[in-house]
């Protein structure tokens, strides 16, 4: 069965995964500005407050782990009043040291393990607007252990690493979003596939993303009328079917483009398009420049 989350986690292509110890102690509070690489952190010991911009304060534990996949600006602190350091995450993210904020000596009331990741795809916008702004799970062994792999595999230098690290922030990705999934997940793809009626559709488009569907063939897919699917279908993903389908047929298009040896009738025919004239035409409109400059700018 065709797998919607994997296949858009599959083209972010997560990979170049950088991560370091944060400890804090005493009376600390930093701010960080945005970033806009995806970032995770996970809670070894003890705890401490995250408020992410625009999204309820938390409380994180021993076994938190939170993902946000833009890392917007922050603030993280202990549990007394504090005016908040300043730091630039770029200037922060070119050291690979243990950071301890607050009292540097004694124990840490809290130590985490802080990292980020570059996506490869260069259409993330489309994608990344499908997922929530913020993910925190709570106690589940299975990131637990997919953490501690992620730990080890970092701080070595052994034959794979790289390719290790890349298939771990992978799996650490869908089991995170998957574990959010549900009906009341913010707007997007991981609430559409909560769904079960929706579900059904989304995965037919996947599937089969070179078939011309209709939102007639859709909706009964769904087993919904049209009106209702398409009402539905809005207002938990986030966008209308037809739009969904498009910038999906599209960041399909591009990574064929960027990552295999397709010519453009080859890509016009995997993505739905029955001719490459009307392809190029579409592309174009959707992306801001024909597919072949796109190819060529791409660097292939």
């Amino acid at each position: 069965m065709i797998d919607p989350l994997s296949e858009v986690i599959g083209l972010l292509r997560p990979q170049a995964v950088f991560t370091k110890g944060i400890s804090g102690a005493g009376r600390w509070g930093v701010r960080y500005a945005d970033f806009g690489h995806p970032g995770f952190a996970a809670v070894i010991e003890g705890s401490c407050r995250l408020a992410v911009d625009g999204q309820e304060e938390l409380t994180l534990e021993a076994g938190d782990f939170v993902l946000l996949p833009t890392t917007p600006g922050f603030t993280m602190s202990g549990f007394e009043p504090v005016l908040p350091e300043l730091i630039d995450p770029h200037a922060m993210a070119k050291s690979d040291t243990e950071v301890r904020h607050g009292r540097q000596d004694g124990p840490p009331s809290v130590r985490l393990l802080g990292g980020y990741f570059i996506f490869g795809s260069s259409d993330t916008d489309i994608l990344i607007a499908l997922l929530p702004e913020q993910i925190h799970v709570r106690g589940v062994e299975r990131l637990s252990i997919l953490v501690k792999l992620l730990i080890e595999e970092a701080a070595q230098q052994r034959a794979g690493r790289d390719l290790v690290l890349t298939r771990l922030v992978e799996i650490l990705l869908v089991e995170a979003l998957r574990l959010t999934q549900a009906l009341d997940a913010p707007t997007g793809l991981l609430r559409g596939l909560s769904d079960e009626r929706l579900a059904e559709a989304i995965r037919q488009m996947h599937a089969d993303p070179s078939h011309r569907w209709t939102m007639a063939q859709l909706a009964k897919k769904a087993a919904l009328s049209r009106s209702a699917f398409f009402d539905r279908f809005t207002r938990n993903v986030g966008m209308p079917p037809m739009e969904y389908l498009l910038a999906w047929r599209m960041a399909m298009a591009k990574d064929l483009l960027r990552h295999h040896d397709m010519d453009i009738a080859a890509v016009a025919e995997r993505v739905g398009y029955g001719s490459a004239s009307t392809f190029s035409t579409a592309f174009s409109r959707h992306v801001g420049q024909p597919p072949g400059r796109y190819t060529r700018s791409s660097g292939q």
